[in-house]
């Protein structure tokens, strides 16, 4: 383990790398903005153009806070239930939370097609696709917490979060086979994942249930770091396991859930992250981990937006592409590393 002087300059870099990423994801678009106009605007004073104003407050600060709480929130998911399940593969989605807000989306978008009109465009709006897809997470975390109640592996949960995501899956494939081609268009689009389209409003909702898992993880640290060592281990510690680990699935709900129905799956983040945050810190303490990972998360999602919408141009890339082009070399070196390939 790292010493604590160490620990508090990664810490501190982790943090101005933050800061500087948010001013280049800020910077950088279609409209490029001086760095000194963008943390002029951001701290009061008169910028260059105030149409620059516009698009900071309107479209980049919003965008650029939802890439934090996205990138922080699903790392911290993927945590969790690297912790619980204690596998290295296991990411925020594994209890398919994230294939029952695809089954929402899916429902409203493609199941509208008797209504038409006027009526499907209304119900397919951006504020419906968030309740229908959040409905879709939720309703499964649900029923996970209640499976999770008569099992006492972990290992055969994390196998019926599995079994849930196939149900899903297959669920949404039969809605495309007998949608229509603009509607299995517009499910494919909201599949790439978006953060570009929040409200302000939105923004503050979001963050709420960021907020609300990163809280409950606090509260989780005894048993998160009891839990490395196994679960009797942590029952002699004190520590009801079956508790704990409701309290982890409900966070990493809040976490995975909230973010997907908000912004569409986004792929990898949760996986990759926390594996990186540990070879930085060099520690597997999660008093250190947990901030560690929301700070990694937010700076590699911004970095992401960045390659996402292509500065100096007008094309903006889906976002599930950058981070599933930064995250599966990570997922590769893994699997090499734990088969004694790589070292």
């Amino acid at each position: 383990m790292r010493s604590s002087k160490k620990t508090v300059s990664i810490f501190g870099g982790l943090v101005l790398l933050l800061i500087a990423a948010l001013g280049i994801n800020l910077s950088l678009g279609s409209v490029p903005i001086p760095i000194e106009d963008i943390f002029g605007s951001l701290f009061g004073a008169q910028t260059g153009r105030e149409s620059w104003q516009y698009i900071i407050w309107n479209y980049r600060l919003p965008k650029a806070l939802t890439a934090i709480l996205i990138g922080g929130g699903l790392s911290l998911s993927g945590l969790l239930m690297q912790t619980l399940f204690r596998n290295p593969l296991a990411g925020p989605f594994v209890l398919g939370v994230s294939s029952g807000a695809s089954l929402g989306a899916a429902l409203l978008i493609m199941g509208v097609s008797l209504l038409g009109g006027v009526g499907a465009g209304y119900l397919t709006s951006d504020l419906s696709l968030i309740v229908a897809s959040g409905l879709g997470s939720f309703l499964v975390l649900f029923i996970v917490l209640l499976v999770s109640t008569r099992l006492k592996d972990a290992m055969a949960l994390l196998i019926v979060g599995l079994m849930f995501g196939s149900i899903t899956a297959a669920l949404v494939t039969v809605l495309s086979f007998f949608s229509q081609a603009e509607q299995l268009q517009q499910y494919i689009f909201w599949s790439y994942g978006s953060i570009g389209n929040l409200s302000w409003s939105q923004v503050g909702l979001l963050s709420i249930f960021v907020l609300a898992g990163v809280c409950i993880s606090i509260g989780l640290l005894k048993a998160l770091n009891a839990l490395l060592l196994g679960e009797k281990y942590a029952v002699s510690m004190g520590i009801s396991t079956s508790r704990s680990r409701n309290w982890i699935i409900l966070a990493t709900g809040l976490l995975a859930g909230g973010i997907t129905a908000f912004a569409g799956p986004i792929a990898f983040i949760g996986l990759a992250v926390p594996h990186l945050a540990r070879q930085l810190l060099g520690t597997q303490d999660h008093r250190i981990l947990l901030p560690g990972v929301l700070l990694y998360g937010g700076i590699l999602m911004l970095v992401c937006d960045v390659i996402a919408q292509l500065p100096f141009s007008a094309y903006v890339l889906p976002i599930n592409a950058i981070t599933s082009l930064v995250g599966a070399p990570v997922v590769i070196w893994l699997l090499l590393r734990r088969n004694r390939m790589l070292f």
